[in-house]
């Protein structure tokens, strides 16, 4: 039972947090972005800057998942991609052995097929004596 108090929960919080980046107040001026409304179950009030350029740290999910109590969230939020997940995985593993395979037999395909060709000027080049 408390599994699906869970994933309820997590489900509004999505909710609120796809809802506020979708509708910030982005400040060109500044390059950064502000909330227009108060998300209590975000902890982020209005006015808040939920994002900016430099010296900035970011809202994270995970952090407010964290201050609900929510435990297991790595059933409700995929893993950071510099840490790693699904998405480095393939990236680092399959993608390069896809690749190389290819240029493997592309080097075998061309190999049987190379042909001498003609020399010009008769293998003097191209600087006439």
């Amino acid at each position: 039972m408390e599994h699906l108090a869970c994933k309820e929960t997590v489900e509004e919080l999505a909710k609120q947090w796809k809802k506020m980046w979708r509708e910030r107040v982005d400040d060109k001026l500044r390059a950064e972005g502000i909330a227009n409304v108060d998300y209590s179950m975000l902890f982020v009030e209005k006015g808040t800057v939920i994002f900016a350029t430099r010296n900035f740290k970011m809202l994270s999910f995970r952090e407010v998942l964290e201050l609900h109590g929510i435990g297991g969230m790595e059933r409700f939020v995929a893993p950071n991609p510099q840490v790693g997940g699904w998405g480095k995985f393939i990236r680092t593993m399959i993608f390069s052995q896809k690749s190389s395979n290819r240029v493997k037999m592309a080097a075998l395909y061309l190999e049987g097929e190379k042909k001498k060709q003609q020399l010009k000027k008769g293998g003097r080049g191209w600087l006439h004596f």
